[in-house]
């Protein structure tokens, strides 16, 4: 009798880190959202979902992922940048700006 696959956070990481090198950004946040909910202070988790969520074109659960990873991390340039696309993205430049420019002053490419 087989024993079913059991995973911990760290595999599904890297199993959505997988998913979303593959393409495939949707099954990466399926997979992610539950690592997340069990570990909301994690950012790199929070970074692969919201990075997951832009790549799969849901805008406005990337940008509240995106907020909150800047809530956690107010220095982190790429979530700054990527908040700012984000924004961007969904007609809203005048309240990516801001972003852009701390993304800037953090040396963010």
């Amino acid at each position: 009798m087989t024993q079913p696959f059991e995973t911990d956070l760290h595999s599904d990481f890297l199993r959505a880190d997988l998913f979303l090198s593959m393409g495939q950004p949707v099954e990466a946040a399926r997979v992610l959202e539950p690592l997340v909910a069990a570990e909301p202070g994690n950012e790199a988790a929070l970074e692969l979902l919201a990075r997951s969520y832009f790549g799969s074109a849901r805008l406005q659960r990337a940008e509240e992922a995106l907020r909150r990873l800047v809530e956690l991390a107010p220095a982190n340039g790429w979530a700054r940048r990527a908040l700012a696309r984000t924004l961007e993205r969904q007609s809203r430049g005048d309240e990516a700006a801001p972003h852009h420019r701390m993304a800037d002053a953090l040396g963010a490419g």
